[in-house]
């Protein structure tokens, strides 16, 4: 068993945006027993591919801008994680998966199981490895309800280290693996925590998952039965990457002060506004990885309200749009799309000239959620979470 190096490697297919990109040195990791020789592979190569590693699963959450070139060419080195496995731990329902297993064929091999937990994050794009640095979520589920811990590599020492669940850092759409040193973390596998199916508590009060139960006729439903919705829901509202390149909900909802969010609904009545319990809000779980805790404490005395991103784009006239190749989707003002031939750049710009529409109007600055490679400051607003941190 060897580590595989490329060179020059095209990457469209490596990410769901179908954008054209290639990486100078790229390194493709398929066996777990190849792992303590990828720092050593990653130093030797340092000389030619300067820069953080860019660690690639599915390519379901980066936007390949490149350092050299219009065509996004990543000067970086760039690791793709193709470890696969998993397997049921006990009777209790612990599960681990290894990183390069697909999120949703997890999902599935777990309720065919007859574990409960995950049926609510049913057909999220990308892999394993991908899904704590960015706290997957969706319908009224995160990843940090089930999770357990992490086992993952440092790329430079070589170190390896397991990570329980408050060392994660989560946040909305948050992590400690998005930030400074912790961007250095390779995760290799995770473990989850679910339930026997006969003893969960079914989460169905999000978005359409009750009505879309109700109309198949279905009165007691298992978790099986809130998978089918979730996934027949979100084929209704998101395009398919192998038709139409996306990246899925390109932009977070953003989280404000009470106070801000009820004077913009007083200017905008037709706002909705979600209160955020104390565990979500970002800067909350985040604050272990910063200085002290003074802030962890300072936005648990402060009500935090969650709005919709989708709703501040679709009000600034965003949906169906398009800037080039690249266009906001029809259904879904949170979903940028590639119609074919569009550029990194052209997506970036779309990005931007959304951001710039939304804070004219609102005051609200969106920060973009998939990892934006090569990009900076100049060329796309990101708060000082920094959105472009994330894994693939």
């Amino acid at each position: 068993m060897s580590l595989e190096l490329l060179r020059d490697t095209p990457l469209q297919a490596l990410n769901t945006f179908g954008l054209p990109a290639t990486a100078g040195h790229l390194i493709r990791v398929d066996q777990a027993a190849d792992l303590p020789a990828l720092p050593g592979l990653l130093a030797q190569i340092a000389p030619s591919a300067p820069g953080e590693p860019v660690v690639l699963g599915g390519g379901s959450n980066w936007l390949p801008i490149g350092t050299i070139g219009p065509i996004g060419h990543i000067e970086q080195p760039v690791v793709h994680m193709q470890i696969k496995g998993r397997t049921q731990l006990d009777a209790l329902g612990r599960i681990e998966a290894a990183a390069g297993e697909s999120w949703d064929a997890l999902v599935r091999w777990s309720l065919t199981q007859g574990l409960a937990g995950l049926e609510n994050l049913a057909l999220i794009p990308g892999t394993v490895g991908g899904a704590p640095i960015q706290n997957i979520g969706a319908y009224g589920v995160e990843l940090a309800s089930c999770f357990e811990s992490l086992e993952a590599l440092h790329l430079r020492t070589g170190q390896r280290r397991r990570f329980d669940a408050a060392e994660c850092g989560f946040g909305y759409r948050e992590s400690i693996f998005k930030h400074g040193e912790g961007r250095l973390w390779l995760i290799t596998s995770i473990r989850l925590r679910l339930q026997p199916e006969t003893e969960a508590q079914l989460q169905l009060d999000y978005g359409d998952v009750r009505g879309w139960l109700r109309d198949a006729g279905i009165d007691s439903p298992r978790a099986q039965d809130v998978a089918r919705a979730v996934s027949a829901i979100r084929r209704s509202k998101l395009p398919d990457p192998a038709h139409l390149g996306n990246a899925g909900s390109f932009f977070k909802n953003p989280i404000l002060p009470e106070a801000q969010a009820l004077a913009l609904k007083a200017a905008h009545p037709g706002l909705p506004l979600w209160p955020v319990e104390d565990g979500s809000a970002p800067d909350q779980r985040s604050a272990p990885h910063q200085q002290g805790k003074d802030l962890l404490q300072k936005h648990r005395a402060a009500p935090l309200i969650k709005l919709p991103a989708a709703w501040l784009i679709d009000q600034c006239g965003w949906k169906g749009r398009r800037q080039g190749q690249a266009g906001v989707h029809t259904r879904h003002a949170l979903v940028l799309v590639n119609h074919g031939g569009a550029t990194g750049e052209d997506v970036l710009g779309l990005a931007r000239s959304i951001q710039d529409s939304v804070q004219a109007r609102f005051g609200v600055l969106l920060e973009a959620e998939p990892r934006l490679v090569g990009a900076s400051r100049r060329n796309i607003q990101v708060p000082a979470s920094d959105a472009s941190a994330s894994k693939a």
